[in-house]
């Protein structure tokens, strides 16, 4: 019963504090700035500024030489990088994405809203990005929005596996809220597909949860990039699952790790960012116990970790670790040569 009670709040406080954000009272958005070389500083975590969205970071610099590679079939660093800035930035409100995707070269930009699930369609003539956001739970425009609070939550929280049209079974709370989304998103998406346009889908925490349901139950995505995500579905999920994807943890991130193994099952191939910010295609595997799947273990391979002195010893480290603005930097730091 101990262990049964102890699991439950643990849920919660992952839940409340990971799946997006954190409800604080402090600003959100103020990152250190990162500095004119190519290399970007990783920013210092704090109370204040580790829920998104990041409206002082620079998106999409230099995308002009790191240009998008659309018609990719396997793993490809700078297409990382460039989903990675839009699972980071799909968390703010409209008028500061929309010209931050035109700065990529992404003119049309469509966003779908209902009450758990929201997303932008960002594209050109030639590809097109669907990022889904992660949880909204915390305080927006002035004011704390309890609708989508609760809608979010209950998303995240309803672990109970449930059928999937495409065979398996899968995390009810992601299915139910894509769900809400998927005509008028589906209908979007064929129209692009029709035109040509390569299908690439992302996201973030939530958001990447969603954006492994959305590829699968479209079929068509050139492929998919995920940041932080929780398990989806079971067994018969993962073996059922065909598009190209990929996953990437960074460290000890908490939410890679939720619900918990066993039934469920990640899918997409694996992208570890270590302590000192370098990408591996397994985890890095320190400290484990014999009952933990070979894919789930979770470790540091140095312990003189690169941004551990810049990180508040109030926030631990499993929780830093999922912040999506972590991944932008390391993966482009990765990008440029100097993880």
């Amino acid at each position: 019963m101990k262990a049964a009670w102890k699991f439950f709040f643990r849920l919660i406080f992952v839940t409340v504090f990971l799946f997006g954000g954190i409800i604080t009272a402090g600003g959100r958005d103020d990152p250190r700035k990162v500095p004119v070389s190519r290399r970007k500083e990783i920013p210092k975590i704090t109370l204040k500024n580790i829920s998104p969205p990041f409206k002082n970071y620079e998106y999409y610099r230099d995308h002009e030489k790191y240009g998008f590679r659309l018609n990719a079939t396997s793993f490809n660093i700078i297409n990382a990088w460039w989903l990675a800035e839009a699972s980071t930035l799909v968390y703010a409100d409209e008028d500061f994405v929309r010209p931050r995707f035109c700065k990529a070269g992404l003119p049309q930009v469509r966003f779908f809203d209902k009450q758990s699930t929201q997303c932008y369609v960002a594209n050109n003539d030639q590809f097109a990005i669907i990022a889904f956001r992660g949880s909204e739970i915390w305080k927006r425009k002035g004011k704390f929005n309890f609708n989508k609070i609760f809608a979010d939550l209950k998303a995240d929280v309803d672990i109970r596996l449930t059928d999937w049209p495409g065979g398996g079974k899968v995390h009810r709370g992601f299915k139910e809220a894509l769900d809400e989304v998927w005509p008028d998103l589906s209908a979007y998406i064929k129209r692009l597909d029709d035109k040509g346009c390569k299908i690439w889908i992302t996201g973030h925490s939530l958001g990447a949860a969603l954006a492994i349901l959305a590829a699968d139950r479209y079929g068509k995505a050139q492929g998919v990039y995920t940041f932080g995500s929780p398990r989806v579905g079971d067994g018969a999920f993962k073996k059922n699952f065909e598009v190209e994807a990929y996953r990437f943890v960074n460290n000890k991130d908490l939410a890679t790790r939720v619900p918990p193994g066993g039934r469920y099952k990640h899918v997409g191939g694996i992208k570890f960012i270590d302590g000192d910010g370098k990408i591996h295609d397994h985890v890095i595997e320190k400290e484990y116990t014999a009952k933990q799947p070979r894919d789930e273990l979770y470790g540091r391979e140095n312990s003189n970790q690169q941004n551990k002195s810049s990180h508040t010893s109030l926030i631990p480290d499993a929780f830093i670790d999922h912040v999506p603005l972590l991944y932008t930097i390391h993966i482009w730091n990765n990008v440029v040569g100097a993880p």
